[in-house]
């Protein structure tokens, strides 16, 4: 009867992922075999955000034990292991030295495959994606708060596995420049800050079908002429809008652009719709053909919509192939054998 050791090695490694980061420690020590996977687990993905108590001392010794650590021969470099990264300095005003030690420590993780950098709003108005250059890692995912400007550029110019960027940056006067065979995989991109000449030069002429951006009131609609410079048909449109524009004025505008979309997230900050607004919305919901997850929230204060299961209906009628509808008040609306109900 076979035993526990004849289990594929891939189940061994299933069972040690799910055991806290805690209990990892022990597991390295079982044995030999225990350590390699319990080894390959520990490095795989160093976040911030989910280690307890990675606070910035924690950081700053990461980083420089990266740079500054020697390994006997035969034994394995453990940072070799390192696929994902997030490092947020976001509360933190940044040195010229915490700069190259980052730059150091990113040349030594050659197998790096998602990386997410994240720096104050005062540090991200100055030109420092110099830290990017040198570094040999081809990334599948890329999200950071570097400024859209030429060094940025040139990196991501280098980075032909790269599939989902997101880019918080602000726009610059400078260039951005990105060549035509720049990016081949990319398949899906957030933009926050970036008006149309970031948005043009990522977008065009790429297989892009998910896409993120912002609406401000200087630049219109002009953002969402770039959907349609993608070479592939945009199926997933997250807006938000800074402005006061309805949505029986914003979805068609949409439609005219991306007529094929199956989810589309609409968060307008400086607006709030009542019932009447939201209903004059109906119509706007037609052309979509195959639209299937439908979102429209507003900031500000508390939502004054009135009965949404009202507009639920007359929405769904319009576009029948709607399955989930979130509206201003923050209920999840979805289909159920014909009906739609309501998940507070």
């Amino acid at each position: 009867m076979p035993g526990i050791s004849d289990l594929p090695v891939e189940v061994f490694e299933f069972v040690v992922a799910e055991l806290p980061s805690s209990s990892l420690a022990s597991a390295l020590r079982i044995n030999s075999h225990f350590y390699t996977l319990a080894l390959r687990v520990l490095y795989r993905t160093i976040n911030q955000d989910v280690i307890k108590d990675f606070n910035l001392a924690r950081s700053l010794r990461f980083l420089e034990s990266i740079t500054t650590h020697a390994f006997a021969f035969g034994v394995r470099n453990p940072f070799n292991l390192v696929q994902t990264l997030h490092l947020d300095f976001a509360r933190n005003r940044v040195t010229a030295n915490l700069l190259r030690l980052i730059q150091r420590a990113l040349h030594k993780l050659t197998a790096l495959k998602e990386l997410s950098l994240e720096f104050s709003l005062h540090d991200n108005h100055y030109p420092i994606s110099w830290l990017l250059e040198g570094c040999t890692f081809q990334l599948r995912m890329l999200a950071t708060s570097l400024r859209c400007d030429q060094q940025l550029a040139n990196f991501l110019e280098r980075q032909i596995n790269l599939r989902e960027l997101c880019l918080r940056g602000f726009q610059t006067t400078a260039p951005f420049v990105l060549s035509s065979e720049a990016l081949p995989k990319l398949t899906s991109f957030r933009a926050v800050h970036a008006g149309v000449p970031v948005l043009e030069a990522i977008i065009k002429d790429r297989m892009i079908e998910s896409v993120s951006l912002s609406l401000f009131m200087e630049d219109g609609f002009a953002p969402l002429d770039t959907l349609k410079l993608s070479k592939a048909r945009i199926k997933r449109l997250t807006i938000m809008s800074l402005d006061t524009t309805t949505p029986a004025t914003l979805i068609p505008e949409v439609t005219a652009r991306a007529p094929h979309l199956e989810a589309l997230h609409i968060v307008v900050l400086m607006a709030r719709y009542d019932e009447e607004t939201l209903l004059a919305t109906t119509q706007c919901l037609r052309p979509f053909k195959g639209l299937r997850y439908l979102t429209l929230m507003t900031g500000g204060t508390p939502p004054d919509s009135g009965d949404e299961s009202v507009v639920t209906r007359a929405w769904a009628k319009a576009c029948p192939t709607l399955r989930t509808i979130i509206l201003p008040q923050g209920k999840v609306w979805f289909e159920r054998n014909g009906n739609w109900l309501c998940c507070a």
